[in-house]
Protein backbone atom coordinates (compact mmCIF):
# COMPACT_ATOMS: atom_id res chain seq x y z
CA UNK A 1 0.00 0.00 0.00
CA UNK A 2 1.42 3.37 -1.06
CA UNK A 3 1.57 5.82 1.82
CA UNK A 4 -0.37 9.02 1.12
CA UNK A 5 1.53 12.28 1.34
CA UNK A 6 -0.58 14.94 2.99
CA UNK A 7 -0.67 18.31 1.26
CA UNK A 8 -2.42 21.61 1.75
CA UNK A 9 -4.69 22.95 -1.04
CA UNK A 10 -2.94 24.93 -3.77
CA UNK A 11 -4.05 28.52 -4.30
CA UNK A 12 -3.27 32.13 -3.51
CA UNK A 13 -3.74 32.97 0.17
CA UNK A 14 -6.99 34.72 1.07
CA UNK A 15 -6.91 38.37 2.03
CA UNK A 16 -7.32 37.41 5.68
CA UNK A 17 -4.02 35.53 5.51
CA UNK A 18 -2.36 38.74 4.32
CA UNK A 19 -3.93 40.67 7.18
CA UNK A 20 -2.63 38.18 9.74
CA UNK A 21 0.82 38.10 8.14
CA UNK A 22 1.12 41.89 8.26
CA UNK A 23 -0.41 42.19 11.73
CA UNK A 24 2.72 41.66 13.85
CA UNK A 25 1.04 38.91 15.85
CA UNK A 26 -2.48 40.39 15.91
CA UNK A 27 -1.52 44.01 16.66
CA UNK A 28 -2.18 45.71 13.34
CA UNK A 29 -3.00 49.36 13.95
CA UNK A 30 -5.59 48.66 16.64
CA UNK A 31 -3.99 51.00 19.19
CA UNK A 32 -4.21 53.92 16.79
CA UNK A 33 -7.65 53.27 15.30
CA UNK A 34 -9.28 52.68 18.67
CA UNK A 35 -8.10 56.14 19.71
CA UNK A 36 -9.23 57.82 16.47
CA UNK A 37 -12.04 60.25 17.42
CA UNK A 38 -13.25 60.87 13.86
CA UNK A 39 -15.19 57.63 13.36
CA UNK A 40 -16.96 55.21 15.68
CA UNK A 41 -15.83 52.43 13.36
CA UNK A 42 -12.50 50.87 12.44
CA UNK A 43 -10.99 49.73 9.11
CA UNK A 44 -11.83 46.22 7.90
CA UNK A 45 -8.26 44.93 8.28
CA UNK A 46 -8.26 45.84 11.95
CA UNK A 47 -11.78 44.48 12.37
CA UNK A 48 -10.50 41.10 11.17
CA UNK A 49 -7.78 41.22 13.82
CA UNK A 50 -10.26 42.44 16.42
CA UNK A 51 -11.94 39.04 16.30
CA UNK A 52 -8.87 37.43 17.88
CA UNK A 53 -9.34 39.84 20.78
CA UNK A 54 -12.94 38.67 21.26
CA UNK A 55 -14.85 41.35 19.40
CA UNK A 56 -15.94 42.64 16.06
CA UNK A 57 -17.56 45.73 14.67
CA UNK A 58 -21.27 45.77 13.91
CA UNK A 59 -23.85 48.40 13.17
CA UNK A 60 -27.53 48.68 14.04
CA UNK A 61 -29.18 47.53 10.82
CA UNK A 62 -32.55 48.83 11.97
CA UNK A 63 -31.05 52.33 11.66
CA UNK A 64 -28.93 51.76 8.56
CA UNK A 65 -31.23 53.17 5.88
CA UNK A 66 -32.24 56.22 7.90
CA UNK A 67 -28.63 57.07 8.68
CA UNK A 68 -27.72 56.73 5.01
CA UNK A 69 -30.46 59.19 4.12
CA UNK A 70 -29.04 61.62 6.68
CA UNK A 71 -25.54 61.08 5.24
CA UNK A 72 -24.31 59.73 8.56
CA UNK A 73 -21.96 56.83 9.03
CA UNK A 74 -23.61 53.58 10.21
CA UNK A 75 -24.50 53.30 13.91
CA UNK A 76 -21.27 51.48 14.68
CA UNK A 77 -20.98 49.43 17.85
CA UNK A 78 -18.96 46.45 19.01
CA UNK A 79 -20.01 42.97 20.03
CA UNK A 80 -17.76 41.69 22.82
CA UNK A 81 -17.59 37.99 23.69
CA UNK A 82 -16.32 36.68 27.02
CA UNK A 83 -14.75 33.22 27.21
CA UNK A 84 -15.81 31.03 30.12
CA UNK A 85 -14.48 27.46 29.74
CA UNK A 86 -17.31 25.03 30.34
CA UNK A 87 -19.61 28.01 30.89
CA UNK A 88 -18.73 28.32 34.60
CA UNK A 89 -18.52 31.72 36.32
CA UNK A 90 -18.69 32.92 39.89
CA UNK A 91 -21.49 35.15 41.20
CA UNK A 92 -18.94 37.97 41.47
CA UNK A 93 -18.05 37.58 37.79
CA UNK A 94 -21.73 37.54 36.88
CA UNK A 95 -22.22 40.85 38.68
CA UNK A 96 -19.31 42.42 36.80
CA UNK A 97 -20.74 41.38 33.43
CA UNK A 98 -24.23 42.45 34.47
CA UNK A 99 -23.03 45.91 35.46
CA UNK A 100 -20.85 46.32 32.34
CA UNK A 101 -23.82 45.41 30.14
CA UNK A 102 -25.80 48.16 31.84
CA UNK A 103 -23.03 50.74 31.81
CA UNK A 104 -21.32 50.22 28.45
CA UNK A 105 -23.54 47.94 26.32
CA UNK A 106 -27.23 47.78 25.41
CA UNK A 107 -28.29 46.68 28.90
CA UNK A 108 -28.63 42.99 28.04
CA UNK A 109 -26.45 39.88 28.10
CA UNK A 110 -26.63 37.13 25.49
CA UNK A 111 -25.83 33.60 26.64
CA UNK A 112 -24.34 31.89 23.59
CA UNK A 113 -24.56 28.37 22.26
CA UNK A 114 -20.86 27.91 23.15
CA UNK A 115 -21.39 28.69 26.83
CA UNK A 116 -19.98 32.20 26.44
CA UNK A 117 -21.31 35.67 27.15
CA UNK A 118 -21.92 38.32 24.50
CA UNK A 119 -22.55 42.00 25.01
CA UNK A 120 -23.83 44.16 22.17
CA UNK A 121 -23.88 47.87 21.55
CA UNK A 122 -20.51 48.82 23.05
CA UNK A 123 -19.14 52.05 21.60
CA UNK A 124 -15.52 52.23 20.54
CA UNK A 125 -14.68 54.72 23.26
CA UNK A 126 -15.78 52.27 25.96
CA UNK A 127 -14.09 49.12 24.69
CA UNK A 128 -10.82 49.39 26.58
CA UNK A 129 -12.48 50.11 29.92
CA UNK A 130 -14.88 47.20 29.39
CA UNK A 131 -12.13 44.70 28.57
CA UNK A 132 -10.03 45.86 31.52
CA UNK A 133 -12.89 45.35 33.95
CA UNK A 134 -13.55 41.89 32.50
CA UNK A 135 -9.86 41.09 32.97
CA UNK A 136 -9.94 42.29 36.56
CA UNK A 137 -12.76 39.81 37.23
CA UNK A 138 -10.39 37.02 36.04
CA UNK A 139 -12.28 36.48 32.79
CA UNK A 140 -11.03 37.29 29.30
CA UNK A 141 -12.19 38.05 25.78
CA UNK A 142 -8.94 36.81 24.23
CA UNK A 143 -9.55 34.18 21.52
CA UNK A 144 -13.32 34.31 21.94
CA UNK A 145 -13.41 34.85 18.16
CA UNK A 146 -10.81 34.61 15.37
CA UNK A 147 -8.71 31.93 13.68
CA UNK A 148 -7.77 30.17 16.91
CA UNK A 149 -9.26 27.67 19.33
CA UNK A 150 -12.48 29.07 20.76
CA UNK A 151 -14.19 28.60 24.12
CA UNK A 152 -13.92 24.96 25.22
CA UNK A 153 -17.33 23.53 26.05
CA UNK A 154 -18.34 20.83 28.51
CA UNK A 155 -21.52 19.38 30.00
CA UNK A 156 -22.94 21.26 32.97
CA UNK A 157 -24.18 17.80 34.16
CA UNK A 158 -25.77 18.98 37.41
CA UNK A 159 -26.74 15.42 38.35
CA UNK A 160 -23.14 14.17 38.04
CA UNK A 161 -21.29 17.03 39.68
CA UNK A 162 -18.30 14.90 40.70
CA UNK A 163 -17.59 13.88 37.11
CA UNK A 164 -18.49 17.37 35.90
CA UNK A 165 -15.87 18.89 38.20
CA UNK A 166 -13.18 16.69 36.69
CA UNK A 167 -14.33 17.21 33.10
CA UNK A 168 -14.56 20.94 33.71
CA UNK A 169 -10.93 21.00 34.89
CA UNK A 170 -9.86 19.37 31.63
CA UNK A 171 -11.92 21.88 29.66
CA UNK A 172 -10.21 24.69 31.54
CA UNK A 173 -6.74 23.21 31.01
CA UNK A 174 -7.39 22.87 27.30
CA UNK A 175 -8.77 26.40 27.08
CA UNK A 176 -5.81 27.95 28.90
CA UNK A 177 -3.13 25.92 27.12
CA UNK A 178 -4.50 26.61 23.63
CA UNK A 179 -4.62 30.40 24.02
CA UNK A 180 -2.53 32.52 21.63
CA UNK A 181 0.80 33.51 23.20
CA UNK A 182 1.05 36.92 21.53
CA UNK A 183 1.34 39.88 23.92
CA UNK A 184 -0.86 41.97 21.62
CA UNK A 185 -4.00 41.60 23.77
CA UNK A 186 -2.16 42.67 26.91
CA UNK A 187 -0.47 45.61 25.22
CA UNK A 188 -3.57 46.97 23.48
CA UNK A 189 -6.18 46.51 26.19
CA UNK A 190 -4.32 46.00 29.48
CA UNK A 191 -1.52 48.55 29.11
CA UNK A 192 1.18 45.86 28.79
CA UNK A 193 0.24 44.23 32.04
CA UNK A 194 2.41 41.18 32.56
CA UNK A 195 0.51 37.94 33.07
CA UNK A 196 1.93 34.60 34.07
CA UNK A 197 1.06 32.77 30.85
CA UNK A 198 2.66 35.35 28.55
CA UNK A 199 6.26 34.66 27.42
CA UNK A 200 8.88 37.37 27.23
CA UNK A 201 9.86 36.36 23.69
CA UNK A 202 7.25 36.86 20.98
CA UNK A 203 6.37 33.52 19.43
CA UNK A 204 3.43 31.30 18.65
CA UNK A 205 4.90 27.80 19.01
CA UNK A 206 1.61 26.07 18.17
CA UNK A 207 -0.24 28.53 15.95
CA UNK A 208 2.63 30.15 14.07
CA UNK A 209 2.54 33.71 12.77
CA UNK A 210 -0.51 33.04 10.56
CA UNK A 211 -2.57 31.25 13.21
CA UNK A 212 -5.20 28.81 11.85
CA UNK A 213 -6.98 28.91 8.50
CA UNK A 214 -10.30 29.31 10.37
CA UNK A 215 -11.75 28.99 13.86
CA UNK A 216 -11.39 25.73 15.80
CA UNK A 217 -13.91 24.39 18.31
CA UNK A 218 -13.51 21.81 21.08
CA UNK A 219 -16.21 20.35 23.31
CA UNK A 220 -16.41 17.63 25.97
CA UNK A 221 -19.63 15.65 26.48
CA UNK A 222 -20.47 13.35 29.38
CA UNK A 223 -22.92 10.61 28.33
CA UNK A 224 -25.84 10.13 28.44
CA UNK A 225 -26.21 13.88 27.79
CA UNK A 226 -25.02 15.35 24.51
CA UNK A 227 -26.20 18.88 25.23
CA UNK A 228 -23.02 20.38 23.76
CA UNK A 229 -23.61 18.55 20.44
CA UNK A 230 -20.19 16.95 20.59
CA UNK A 231 -20.36 15.83 16.95
CA UNK A 232 -20.60 19.47 15.83
CA UNK A 233 -17.10 20.18 17.16
CA UNK A 234 -13.82 20.24 15.24
CA UNK A 235 -12.53 18.10 18.09
CA UNK A 236 -15.15 16.35 20.19
CA UNK A 237 -14.24 14.50 23.37
CA UNK A 238 -16.68 12.00 24.86
CA UNK A 239 -16.00 11.31 28.52
CA UNK A 240 -15.94 7.62 29.39
CA UNK A 241 -16.87 6.82 32.98
CA UNK A 242 -15.92 3.36 34.26
CA UNK A 243 -16.53 2.21 37.83
CA UNK A 244 -17.59 5.74 38.71
CA UNK A 245 -14.32 7.28 37.52
CA UNK A 246 -13.25 9.20 34.41
CA UNK A 247 -11.10 6.74 32.45
CA UNK A 248 -10.56 8.97 29.41
CA UNK A 249 -12.17 10.29 26.26
CA UNK A 250 -13.35 8.91 22.96
CA UNK A 251 -11.97 11.24 20.29
CA UNK A 252 -14.10 12.54 17.41
CA UNK A 253 -12.77 14.87 14.71
CA UNK A 254 -14.09 16.94 11.83
CA UNK A 255 -17.47 18.31 12.87
CA UNK A 256 -18.87 21.75 12.06
CA UNK A 257 -22.19 23.43 11.27
CA UNK A 258 -21.50 26.27 8.83
CA UNK A 259 -22.17 26.28 5.09
CA UNK A 260 -23.07 28.75 2.31
CA UNK A 261 -26.38 28.87 0.47
CA UNK A 262 -26.07 27.59 -3.09
CA UNK A 263 -22.53 26.25 -2.66
CA UNK A 264 -22.60 22.45 -2.48
CA UNK A 265 -18.87 22.39 -1.74
CA UNK A 266 -19.87 23.66 1.71
CA UNK A 267 -21.93 21.63 4.17
CA UNK A 268 -22.42 20.88 7.86
CA UNK A 269 -20.64 17.76 9.07
CA UNK A 270 -20.64 15.44 12.06
CA UNK A 271 -17.37 14.48 13.71
CA UNK A 272 -16.18 10.87 13.41
CA UNK A 273 -14.78 8.84 16.29
CA UNK A 274 -11.17 7.73 15.75
CA UNK A 275 -10.22 6.20 19.10
CA UNK A 276 -9.78 6.64 22.84
CA UNK A 277 -7.35 8.82 24.77
CA UNK A 278 -6.46 8.75 28.50
CA UNK A 279 -7.11 12.02 30.37
CA UNK A 280 -3.45 12.91 30.93
CA UNK A 281 -2.81 12.90 27.18
CA UNK A 282 -5.78 14.96 26.06
CA UNK A 283 -4.00 18.35 26.02
CA UNK A 284 -1.22 16.95 23.84
CA UNK A 285 -3.80 15.35 21.57
CA UNK A 286 -5.66 18.64 21.14
CA UNK A 287 -2.48 20.54 20.37
CA UNK A 288 -1.34 18.09 17.69
CA UNK A 289 -4.81 17.98 16.13
CA UNK A 290 -4.69 21.75 15.83
CA UNK A 291 -1.24 21.65 14.22
CA UNK A 292 -2.58 19.33 11.51
CA UNK A 293 -5.26 21.90 10.70
CA UNK A 294 -2.62 24.64 10.84
CA UNK A 295 -0.44 22.82 8.30
CA UNK A 296 -3.04 21.32 5.95
CA UNK A 297 -6.13 23.52 6.20
CA UNK A 298 -7.28 25.62 3.25
CA UNK A 299 -5.76 29.11 3.46
CA UNK A 300 -6.99 30.09 0.02
CA UNK A 301 -10.78 29.65 0.20
CA UNK A 302 -12.14 30.50 3.65
CA UNK A 303 -15.48 28.85 2.90
CA UNK A 304 -13.57 25.55 2.79
CA UNK A 305 -11.08 26.31 5.54
CA UNK A 306 -12.66 24.57 8.53
CA UNK A 307 -11.12 21.35 9.84
CA UNK A 308 -14.09 19.28 8.62
CA UNK A 309 -13.06 19.98 5.02
CA UNK A 310 -9.45 19.13 5.81
CA UNK A 311 -10.52 15.77 7.25
CA UNK A 312 -12.85 15.01 4.35
CA UNK A 313 -10.26 16.00 1.75
CA UNK A 314 -7.35 14.08 3.28
CA UNK A 315 -9.39 11.15 4.56
CA UNK A 316 -10.21 10.18 8.14
CA UNK A 317 -7.64 7.38 8.35
CA UNK A 318 -4.87 9.55 6.89
CA UNK A 319 -5.56 12.31 9.43
CA UNK A 320 -5.63 9.76 12.25
CA UNK A 321 -2.30 8.31 11.08
CA UNK A 322 -0.75 11.78 10.90
CA UNK A 323 -2.05 12.58 14.37
CA UNK A 324 -0.56 9.42 15.86
CA UNK A 325 2.72 10.13 14.08
CA UNK A 326 2.90 13.60 15.63
CA UNK A 327 1.92 12.27 19.04
CA UNK A 328 4.38 9.39 18.98
CA UNK A 329 1.73 7.03 20.36
CA UNK A 330 -1.43 5.35 19.12
CA UNK A 331 -4.99 5.94 20.18
CA UNK A 332 -6.70 3.04 21.88
CA UNK A 333 -9.89 1.52 20.49
CA UNK A 334 -12.96 3.64 21.19
CA UNK A 335 -15.04 2.56 24.18
CA UNK A 336 -18.81 2.02 24.27
CA UNK A 337 -21.09 4.89 25.30
CA UNK A 338 -24.65 6.03 24.70
CA UNK A 339 -26.27 9.43 24.27
CA UNK A 340 -30.00 9.69 24.80
CA UNK A 341 -30.69 13.43 24.62
CA UNK A 342 -29.19 16.83 23.85
CA UNK A 343 -31.51 19.05 25.88
CA UNK A 344 -31.40 20.54 29.36
CA UNK A 345 -33.08 19.21 32.50
CA UNK A 346 -35.04 22.06 34.07
CA UNK A 347 -35.82 22.94 37.66
CA UNK A 348 -34.15 21.69 40.85
CA UNK A 349 -31.85 18.65 40.66
CA UNK A 350 -29.93 17.29 43.61
CA UNK A 351 -26.34 16.45 42.78
CA UNK A 352 -23.49 14.96 44.72
CA UNK A 353 -22.28 16.12 48.14
CA UNK A 354 -25.74 17.41 49.03
CA UNK A 355 -25.59 20.30 46.53
CA UNK A 356 -28.57 21.49 44.52
CA UNK A 357 -28.71 22.86 40.97
CA UNK A 358 -31.54 24.88 39.42
CA UNK A 359 -31.76 25.10 35.62
CA UNK A 360 -33.49 28.28 34.52
CA UNK A 361 -35.13 28.57 31.09
CA UNK A 362 -33.86 31.68 29.27
CA UNK A 363 -35.51 31.98 25.88
CA UNK A 364 -32.81 32.24 23.22
CA UNK A 365 -30.27 33.15 25.90
CA UNK A 366 -31.28 36.83 26.20
CA UNK A 367 -30.85 38.11 29.75
CA UNK A 368 -32.83 41.34 29.94
CA UNK A 369 -35.58 43.02 31.88
CA UNK A 370 -38.88 42.79 30.04
CA UNK A 371 -42.09 44.66 30.81
CA UNK A 372 -43.59 41.76 32.75
CA UNK A 373 -40.46 39.77 33.59
CA UNK A 374 -37.50 41.29 35.46
CA UNK A 375 -35.07 38.52 34.55
CA UNK A 376 -31.87 40.57 34.59
CA UNK A 377 -32.73 42.31 37.87
CA UNK A 378 -33.69 39.01 39.48
CA UNK A 379 -30.41 37.36 38.52
CA UNK A 380 -28.51 40.41 39.76
CA UNK A 381 -30.15 40.12 43.17
CA UNK A 382 -29.64 36.37 43.21
CA UNK A 383 -25.93 36.74 42.38
CA UNK A 384 -25.50 38.99 45.42
CA UNK A 385 -26.41 36.15 47.81
CA UNK A 386 -25.39 33.02 45.86
CA UNK A 387 -22.32 31.21 47.22
CA UNK A 388 -22.02 28.54 44.50
CA UNK A 389 -21.51 29.23 40.81
CA UNK A 390 -23.40 29.87 37.58
CA UNK A 391 -23.17 27.49 34.62
CA UNK A 392 -24.18 28.41 31.10
CA UNK A 393 -25.66 25.52 29.15
CA UNK A 394 -25.05 24.91 25.46
CA UNK A 395 -28.78 25.48 24.93
CA UNK A 396 -28.56 29.10 26.12
CA UNK A 397 -30.00 28.40 29.55
CA UNK A 398 -28.52 29.07 32.99
CA UNK A 399 -27.86 26.76 35.93
CA UNK A 400 -27.71 28.23 39.41
CA UNK A 401 -25.28 25.59 40.59
CA UNK A 402 -23.80 24.24 43.82
CA UNK A 403 -26.53 25.54 46.08
CA UNK A 404 -26.28 24.25 49.64
CA UNK A 405 -29.41 22.98 51.37
CA UNK A 406 -29.52 25.99 53.77
CA UNK A 407 -29.08 28.40 50.85
CA UNK A 408 -31.75 26.68 48.72
CA UNK A 409 -34.62 28.32 50.63
CA UNK A 410 -33.24 31.85 50.05
CA UNK A 411 -32.58 31.12 46.37
CA UNK A 412 -36.09 29.70 45.96
CA UNK A 413 -37.61 32.82 47.53
CA UNK A 414 -35.80 35.06 45.04
CA UNK A 415 -36.76 32.81 42.14
CA UNK A 416 -40.39 33.17 43.18
CA UNK A 417 -40.18 36.90 43.88
CA UNK A 418 -38.90 37.69 40.38
CA UNK A 419 -40.76 34.88 38.62
CA UNK A 420 -37.49 33.30 37.46
CA UNK A 421 -38.82 30.19 35.84
CA UNK A 422 -37.72 26.73 34.79
CA UNK A 423 -40.12 27.25 31.87
CA UNK A 424 -42.32 24.29 32.67
CA UNK A 425 -45.41 26.41 31.96
CA UNK A 426 -44.13 26.69 28.38
CA UNK A 427 -44.53 23.97 25.80
CA UNK A 428 -41.69 21.48 25.57
CA UNK A 429 -41.23 22.67 21.99
CA UNK A 430 -40.40 26.19 23.19
CA UNK A 431 -38.02 24.87 25.86
CA UNK A 432 -36.29 22.80 23.17
CA UNK A 433 -35.80 25.81 20.88
CA UNK A 434 -32.74 27.91 20.16
CA UNK A 435 -31.95 30.95 17.99
CA UNK A 436 -28.90 32.98 17.05
CA UNK A 437 -28.80 36.78 17.43
CA UNK A 438 -29.27 37.69 13.73
CA UNK A 439 -30.87 41.10 13.11
CA UNK A 440 -30.36 43.89 13.93
CA UNK A 441 -26.70 43.51 14.95
CA UNK A 442 -25.25 40.58 12.98
CA UNK A 443 -23.87 41.73 9.66
CA UNK A 444 -24.27 38.26 8.14
CA UNK A 445 -27.97 37.85 8.93
CA UNK A 446 -30.30 37.44 5.95
CA UNK A 447 -33.43 37.08 8.08
CA UNK A 448 -34.67 37.47 11.63
CA UNK A 449 -33.98 34.78 14.21
CA UNK A 450 -33.90 35.65 17.93
CA UNK A 451 -36.56 38.35 17.61
CA UNK A 452 -38.83 36.18 15.45
CA UNK A 453 -38.61 32.59 16.70
CA UNK A 454 -40.68 33.17 19.90
CA UNK A 455 -43.46 34.66 17.77
CA UNK A 456 -43.34 31.73 15.33
CA UNK A 457 -43.42 29.24 18.19
CA UNK A 458 -46.58 30.95 19.52
CA UNK A 459 -48.25 29.87 16.28
CA UNK A 460 -46.65 26.42 16.12
CA UNK A 461 -47.84 25.79 19.68
CA UNK A 462 -51.42 25.99 18.45
CA UNK A 463 -50.68 23.10 16.06
CA UNK A 464 -48.82 21.22 18.78
CA UNK A 465 -51.77 21.58 21.17
CA UNK A 466 -54.28 20.48 18.51
CA UNK A 467 -52.33 17.25 18.13
CA UNK A 468 -51.73 16.52 21.81
CA UNK A 469 -47.98 17.09 21.50
CA UNK A 470 -47.45 19.88 24.05
CA UNK A 471 -45.20 17.69 26.19
CA UNK A 472 -43.33 16.17 23.24
CA UNK A 473 -39.69 17.21 23.03
CA UNK A 474 -38.81 18.26 19.47
CA UNK A 475 -35.62 20.26 18.92
CA UNK A 476 -36.30 23.37 16.86
CA UNK A 477 -33.60 25.87 15.91
CA UNK A 478 -33.46 29.01 13.80
CA UNK A 479 -30.57 31.03 12.38
CA UNK A 480 -30.55 34.19 10.33
CA UNK A 481 -27.93 32.82 7.95
CA UNK A 482 -26.27 29.47 7.15
CA UNK A 483 -23.20 30.00 9.37
CA UNK A 484 -24.68 27.63 11.95
CA UNK A 485 -24.33 29.55 15.22
CA UNK A 486 -27.35 27.82 16.81
CA UNK A 487 -26.26 24.42 15.41
CA UNK A 488 -29.33 24.16 13.12
CA UNK A 489 -27.96 21.16 11.23
CA UNK A 490 -28.58 19.03 14.32
CA UNK A 491 -32.18 20.12 14.95
CA UNK A 492 -35.20 17.92 14.25
CA UNK A 493 -36.80 21.04 12.76
CA UNK A 494 -34.56 23.88 11.58
CA UNK A 495 -35.09 27.19 9.82
CA UNK A 496 -32.10 28.83 8.16
CA UNK A 497 -32.57 32.40 6.93
CA UNK A 498 -32.50 32.88 3.16
CA UNK A 499 -33.94 36.40 2.79
CA UNK A 500 -36.11 38.77 4.81
CA UNK A 501 -39.05 36.65 6.00
CA UNK A 502 -37.86 33.58 4.09
CA UNK A 503 -36.21 30.40 5.39
CA UNK A 504 -35.01 27.04 4.22
CA UNK A 505 -36.72 24.37 6.32
CA UNK A 506 -34.81 21.26 7.40
CA UNK A 507 -36.04 18.06 9.03
CA UNK A 508 -34.72 14.79 10.36
CA UNK A 509 -31.76 15.22 12.71
CA UNK A 510 -31.34 12.70 15.50
CA UNK A 511 -32.49 13.72 18.98
CA UNK A 512 -29.12 12.71 20.43
CA UNK A 513 -27.13 14.91 18.04
CA UNK A 514 -25.60 12.09 15.99
CA UNK A 515 -27.32 12.68 12.59
CA UNK A 516 -27.71 15.80 10.47
CA UNK A 517 -31.04 16.93 9.05
CA UNK A 518 -31.89 17.54 5.39
CA UNK A 519 -33.64 20.30 3.48
CA UNK A 520 -37.39 19.78 3.21
CA UNK A 521 -38.59 23.08 1.73
CA UNK A 522 -36.63 26.01 0.29
CA UNK A 523 -37.22 29.72 0.64
CA UNK A 524 -40.60 29.65 2.40
CA UNK A 525 -42.33 32.18 4.61
CA UNK A 526 -44.45 31.90 7.72
CA UNK A 527 -47.69 30.83 6.04
CA UNK A 528 -45.99 27.96 4.24
CA UNK A 529 -44.05 26.97 7.37
CA UNK A 530 -47.24 26.68 9.40
CA UNK A 531 -49.06 24.88 6.60
CA UNK A 532 -46.28 22.29 6.32
CA UNK A 533 -46.03 21.79 10.07
CA UNK A 534 -49.80 21.35 10.38
CA UNK A 535 -49.58 18.32 8.09
CA UNK A 536 -46.30 16.97 9.49
CA UNK A 537 -47.22 17.21 13.17
CA UNK A 538 -50.66 15.72 12.54
CA UNK A 539 -49.06 12.75 10.81
CA UNK A 540 -46.52 12.41 13.60
CA UNK A 541 -49.22 12.32 16.26
CA UNK A 542 -51.21 9.64 14.39
CA UNK A 543 -48.49 7.48 12.82
CA UNK A 544 -45.55 7.54 15.20
CA UNK A 545 -44.31 4.38 16.82
CA UNK A 546 -44.02 4.09 20.57
CA UNK A 547 -41.33 6.45 21.93
CA UNK A 548 -40.34 7.44 18.37
CA UNK A 549 -38.78 10.89 18.06
CA UNK A 550 -39.91 13.35 15.39
CA UNK A 551 -36.53 13.34 13.65
CA UNK A 552 -36.58 9.55 13.35
CA UNK A 553 -40.24 9.58 12.26
CA UNK A 554 -39.64 11.79 9.22
CA UNK A 555 -36.78 9.52 8.15
CA UNK A 556 -38.73 6.28 8.64
CA UNK A 557 -41.73 7.58 6.72
CA UNK A 558 -39.44 8.91 3.95
CA UNK A 559 -40.61 12.49 4.32
CA UNK A 560 -36.90 13.25 3.94
CA UNK A 561 -33.94 11.00 3.23
CA UNK A 562 -31.46 10.38 6.02
CA UNK A 563 -28.28 12.42 5.86
CA UNK A 564 -25.69 9.75 6.62
CA UNK A 565 -22.76 12.16 6.26
CA UNK A 566 -22.24 15.85 5.62
CA UNK A 567 -21.01 15.02 2.14
CA UNK A 568 -24.55 13.95 1.19
CA UNK A 569 -26.30 16.77 3.05
CA UNK A 570 -27.38 18.39 -0.24
CA UNK A 571 -28.55 15.17 -1.93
Amino acid sequence: MVKQTLTAPVGDPSDVERIKEESNYLRGTLVEVMQDPISAGIPEDDNRLMKHHGSYLQDDRDLRNERQKQKLEPAYQFMLRVRAPGGVVTPEQWLVLDELAEKNANGTIKLTTRQSFQMHGILKWNMKETIQEIHQSLLTTLAACGDVNRNVMCNPNPDQSGIHAEVYEWAKKLSDYLLPRSRAYHEIWLDEEKVACTPDIEEEPMYGALYLPRKFKIGIAVPPSNDIDVFSQDLGLIAIVEDGKLSGFNVAIGGGMGMSHGDKATYPQVAKIIGFCPPDKVVELAEQTITIQRDYGNRSVRKNARFKYTVDRLGLESVKAELEKRLGWSLEEAKPFQFNHNGDRYGWIKGMQGKWHYTLFIENGRVADFADYKLKTGLHELAKIHTGDFRLTANQNLIIANVSSPEKKKISELLEKYGLSDGKHHSTLRRSSMACVALPTCGLAMAESERYLPELIDKIEEIVDENGLRDEEITIRMTGCPNGCARPGLAEIAFIGKAVGKYNMYLGAARNGSRLNKMYRENIGEAEILSELKVLLSRFAKERRESENFGDFVIRTEIVKATTDGTNFHE
